[in-house]
């Protein structure tokens, strides 16, 4: 037996022990209400102390020196994983992508390394499912579970990144991976395989706590892998590179501490192409990105249901600022995976802009999600144009549960939006949870067609808040 199963067995004979604590530590701890904007300003400012980006040794492990051919048509899965072992082993350093195209089954980072990529260097991943074999262990959607390798994959490493101007492509289209989420607008026709059988599958085993390592999916399934996942791993940096095509959510850290996501382009227009979704992980650096996605751009998570609860890990100290967002459901988003909790949430000086782009601030829960969601500060943000919401909060988001969510401490300041869509504030509670102390200043929105729409709110403020030309107070109905 391996001893990253003995520990994942013992994980889980202390997993009920671990949530009975961390529902408790939740329950007795006082919620934060900031006073004015300085206080998570400073906040934020001693968190960014705390990330810092890994250095690697002065070593180059060039692909070509280990069989690597970048034609764009030999396979070069053998070549990348000979030189990957021979930078760790080494003491770490940089596995260099020179020019040239370079097609590829899955790549599975070690500790120490930096896949480096040349300004016209270009990774290309296969379009073959059995590329991403053999399994791995890995989330889906939030969920454990063995199934295909994630195309750049790592777990339980330490020191990792991926930098340099060349080009990631996931390769899959409507032909290639995307219909397998059984949809006709991405090319699944009647009598193609799908993932609906697997992926209601998984939601029974995870209602059924059943060992994630007996959850096998893989071939015969069809739950698409996300494109950079790294799995429980430290001091991770993600840098320069250009993103597209992914089959799924790009990039995914899970159960990470000390992540640095700079200067990253993703462009890709598929079924749950997520920009960066990070899962419980613990102070996360996103800044000056740039994000044009079929779904979320920034989805904040930490687990879907009982998997959530039983892991228990927040996501916790997340910078995000200077970032560029278009098209995307969501340009900075928490949930809708987050029965682990979210807090302490910063978004900063972030400017988003497109008529397909739904949401600007998105929180997406549930009662079968649960969770605590607490302390996001949101300041300077740029809007061009939006669909939906400029700030929405959903707690119906999918089916209901017996685990009511807790959204508490909200402020979002300096909010400034060209042409509105459907609502301004959009708020959708329920009773016995009402989103809970919830601080709007300097809020300019012109064009909107439903300035407010609320339910079950408490202790909501308003200040200098201009929507459609009118300075709006809080309704008598909602003090």
């Amino acid at each position: 037996m391996s001893i990253s199963i003995r520990i994942r067995r013992l994980a889980g004979l202390i997993s009920t022990a671990a949530i009975l604590l961390f529902i408790y530590s939740c329950a007795t701890k006082k919620a934060t209400v900031w006073k004015n904007s300085s206080e998570p300003w400073a906040e934020m400012e001693k968190l960014r102390k705390k990330i810092v980006a890994p250095e690697f040794a002065d070593r180059d492990f060039l692909i070509t020196s280990y069989g690597a051919v970048g034609d764009g048509k030999t396979k070069n899965t053998a070549a990348f994983k000979k030189a990957i072992e021979a930078c760790t082993q080494a003491g770490g350093g940089r596995v260099v992508v020179p020019s040239g195209t370079f097609l590829t089954g899955a790549i599975h980072l070690k500790s120490n390394v930096n896949l480096h990529m040349v300004d016209s260097a270009k990774i290309l991943f296969s379009r073959d499912p059995n590329d991403y074999l053999p399994l791995v262990f890995s989330r889906w959607e939030g969920m454990e579970l063995m199934n295909y390798s994630p195309l750049i994959y790592a777990n339980g490493q330490k020191n990792i990144a991926i930098t340099g101007n060349g080009i990631i492509d996931g390769n899959a289209d409507n032909n290639n991976w995307w219909n397998w989420n059984g949809s006709a607008t991405y090319g699944w026709k009647a009598g193609m395989p799908n993932q609906r059988a697997a992926r209601a599958a998984l939601h029974d085993l995870n209602h059924k706590q059943t060992d994630p390592e007996a959850r096998i999916f893989g071939p015969g399934h069809y739950l698409r892998p996300n494109l950079i996942q790294t799995y429980n791993c430290k001091n991770v940096l993600i840098s320069d590179v250009k993103v597209l095509n992914s089959p799924m959510w790009n990039v995914n850290p899970i159960l990470c501490e000390n992540v640095t996501i700079e200067n990253v382009k993703i462009i890709t227009h598929g079924p749950n192409n997520d920009g960066v979704d990070p899962e419980s992980c613990k102070n996360v650096l996103i800044r000056n990105c740039y994000f044009d996605t079929g779904d979320d751009c920034i989805a904040i998570k930490s687990g879907r249901d009982e998997d959530g609860r039983r892991i228990a890990r927040p996501a916790e100290n997340h910078i995000i600022e200077n970032c560029i967002m278009k098209e995307g459901h969501g340009g900075v988003v928490i949930g809708s995976e987050i029965s682990g909790g979210a807090r302490n949430i910063y978004a900063i000086n972030n400017s988003m802009d497109s008529p397909e782009l739904d949401r600007a601030l998105r929180f997406k829960t549930s009662s079968s999600r649960g969770g605590i969601i607490e302390n996001v500060f949101m300041k300077d943000t740029k809007v061009g144009t939006y669909k939906d919401a400029a700030v929405t909060f959903n707690m119906f988001y999918e089916v209901p549960g017996k685990h009511l969510p807790t959204i508490r401490n909200v402020w979002v300041e300096n909010l400034d939006v060209e042409k509105g869509g459907e609502y301004g504030l959009f708020i959708r509670a329920y009773k016995d949870s009402p989103v809970q102390n919830l601080r709007m200043i300097n809020w300019n929105i012109r064009g909107v067609e439903t300035p407010i729409k609320i339910d079950y709110v408490k202790n909501l403020q308003f200040e200098n808040v201009h929507i459609n030309g009118k300075l709006w107070a809080v309704p008598d109905s909602l003090k």
